[in-house]
């Protein structure tokens, strides 16, 4: 068996509930009319627990026409396959409700059949089951991907494992060729957030080897696309172009003189800043450095003069951190600490000291054992967590809170690594070496293993390794601290979050909704102060000092209301075409979204820094309903222009606010 966070894979288990499966479509064929929704309803749920089992897709297909046989599609809108639009398949399979993703997925597995010959359908051909099938996969690609947004944690949960494996097996069955245009575009607008968790995008990486190297797939125009994101994995330099292996590349690099060791290094570099990926082969490189050209280390990071002085300074310090992540299985590391050192945050007293006590830290037996159940033993947990730890530091914006209600201690690291990064590895120790943290609110004491429930019910494993072993603390607090404000007149956040993330979340404090009613309350004042707070024309032209802590309502690309999620502002600026946008970091693994009515968050090509996503400023403030400011800089709110306030008020009208607000 498997730990709770998993479940079970035993080829017993699946046995049995397709024995179960198979009396199910039984009964439902004999039913009477009457009673077949009954019948029915238990079909769907024994479907879906074979779905989440290792082989169940598979199991699934096989029965595809005994499913189909027994009257499962009858009467619903899967009963003529060849009425079917792949368009409609994402809003299926991130429906809320469970037997509408059953019998979508169930629809899939009979057309996957049907495409194989394996069930001659009456009603559609092998070729056009085919057709609709690689519709579907190019439709659903971010479920092939794993990274889910909030629309999808909000309504569907755990439910969301059941699309995903359904869309894995897909691709897998069909075949990634057929997807490789749409595929490489969704690698590099992915890569293009630097987000921490990269196994997902690693893994469409090899797919796409595996196609270049079959003869039998002409990749076309697609293929130069992904030459460049396989090459950069695999055959990053001229030594091992060809992907000759680690122990090989380790002879060849000792038969290398020194400029063919410069040509390595810049190779390995300028791939690696290309893509935000490293290659197994870099690690390998950097380890020999260490021994036989010390002097071509800052080559091999890419770094520039920034950080160049920066390993100059902590030399030794940037040494034992490289020995402690050279290894192919925590290769991401290296990555991190380059950007670190760019960073320059070494300058900052605490940080080298935290760094040597994090080389040496003794990990709890839990830690440990969390770190290997969600990496495996590849390497060790303390080398796992040293990788996580530069990466974070390096990528304070590559945070993400997995499929987990976890956004606001995601935020948390997020911040923490950004603006005060001791902090964070003060966190890390405690949370790695202790199994407790301890944080006050108003001078009141919080330790997680004394608090109640976290707002997360179990925490998944899709989290990099700091998060992993921080955040489920950190829910625990985050919830107690909202405990404590139980019986105060106003909302929690307003006490919570300047606790919570530190001393600079401003303790000016204002919100749109009102709390007892949920109905948007003098909207227009609210959005005066937020221009006079962070609109560089309203403002006075001050920039943002440090991150501030922000609510959105969040909304699908129905414009519809789907949540509460929480951001961090960073900044206001100019755009590219010269209006006003604001930039923010949003920790739901993905940023780049369709929140409805012409509101299409952007991660690239608006002057976004890696991690960023921005919005022009009235799109974004339609969505905000709680903002933080320093009460001492309140600006000028009285000077905000009626058109501007006309413009956020009608995105407010046309999406969450519809039926929130008063009558006209």
């Amino acid at each position: 068996m498997s730990s709770d966070n998993e479940l079970p894979v035993s080829e017993q288990r699946l046995g049995a509930l397709l024995q179960q499966l198979e009396a199910a479509l039984a009964a439902l064929e004999s039913a009477p009319s009457f009673s077949r929704p009954g019948r029915a309803g238990r079909v769907f749920d024994l479907a879906r627990r074979i779905l989440l089992e290792p082989g169940g897709c598979a199991a699934l297909e096989q029965r595809a026409q005994a499913i189909e046989q027994a009257g499962t599609f009858a009467d619903s809108d899967w009963a003529e396959p060849q009425r079917l639009q792949p368009a409609l398949t994402p809003a299926s399979l991130g429906s809320p409700q469970a037997e509408t993703v059953v019998i979508e997925a169930l629809s899939e597995l009979r057309l996957l059949a049907v495409a194989h010959g394996d069930y001659a359908h009456p009603l559609i051909s092998a070729e056009q089951a085919h057709n609709h099938l690689t519709q579907v996969l190019a439709l659903n690609l971010s479920r092939i991907f794993a990274f889910s947004g909030e629309a999808e944690r909000e309504t569907q949960g755990r439910l969301a494992e059941v699309p995903r494996a359904l869309m894995r097996y897909l691709a897998e069955r069909v075949g990634y060729e057929f997807i490789v245009e749409t595929m490489i575009d969704e690698i590099w607008r992915l890569l293009g957030q630097r987000p921490l968790m990269v196994a997902p995008v690693r893994r469409m990486i090899d797919q796409l080897a595996l196609c270049q190297a079959n003869p039998e797939i002409d990749l076309g125009t697609s293929g130069q696309g992904a030459a460049r994101l396989v090459s950069s994995l695999y055959g990053p330099t001229q030594g091992c172009r060809e992907d000759p292996g680690v122990e090989a590349y380790v002879g060849r690099l000792a038969g290398m003189d020194t400029a063919a060791l410069q040509q390595e290094a810049t190779g390995m570099a300028r791939a690696m800043h290309d893509t935000g990926l490293v290659s197994p082969y870099h690690p390998v490189l950097l380890r020999y450095l260490l021994d036989h050209g010390d002097h071509l280390i800052s080559e091999a990071l890419g770094l520039s003069t920034t950080g160049r002085d920066c390993l100059l300074c902590y030399h030794q310090l940037i040494r034992a951190l490289i020995d402690a992540v050279a290894h192919p299985a925590t290769a991401q590391g290296i990555y991190g600490l380059a950007l670190l050192l760019e960073r320059g945050i070494l300058y900052q007293p605490p940080l080298a000291p935290a760094l040597w006590r994090q080389l040496g830290l003794l990990l709890s037996d839990n830690a440990r054992q969390r770190l290997r159940l969600a990496y495996g033993d590849a390497t060790t947990p303390e080398a796992r967590l040293v990788e996580g730890v530069l990466c974070m530091l390096g990528l304070p914006l590559g945070v993400g809170q997995g499929n987990n209600p976890t956004c606001q201690s995601a935020r948390a690291l997020s911040m923490w690594a950004y603006n005060d990064p001791d902090y964070l590895l003060q966190m890390v120790t405690w949370a790695a070496r202790d199994d407790e943290i301890v944080m006050h609110f108003e001078g009141q004491p919080i330790s997680s293993n004394t608090s109640g429930a976290g707002l997360a019910s179990g925490m998944t494993l899709d989290l990099d390794p700091v998060s992993l072993l921080v955040v489920p603390h950190l829910d625990r607090i985050y919830a107690e601290m909202g405990r404590l404000c139980i019986g105060r007149d106003g909302d929690p956040h307003r006490w919570v979050n300047p606790e919570f993330h530190g001393w600079w979340a401003g303790r000016g404090f204002h919100i749109s909704v009102d709390i007892a009613s949920g109905r948007i309350d003098d909207p227009e004042t609210f959005y005066r102060h937020f221009y006079a707070a962070y609109h560089p024309l309203y403002n006075g032209n001050q920039p943002l000092v440090h991150p501030q802590p922000a609510g959105i309502a969040v909304t699908d690309s129905a414009a519809r209301f789907i949540g509460w999620h929480a951001i961090t502002i960073l900044r206001a600026a100019l755009g590219p075409d010269e209006g006003m946008r604001v930039y923010f970091f949003n920790p739901n693994n993905d940023s780049g979204q369709d929140w409805g009515d012409g509101v299409r968050v952007s991660t690239d090509g608006n002057g976004e820094r890696f991690g960023e996503a921005s919005l022009p400023f009235a799109q974004f403030a339609s969505r905000l309903y709680i903002f933080h400011l320093d009460p001492q800089e309140e600006g000028a709110p009285a000077h905000v222009s009626a058109d501007e306030l006309g413009e956020v008020m009608g995105y407010l009208r046309r999406s969450w606010g519809a039926e929130r607000l008063a009558p006209a």
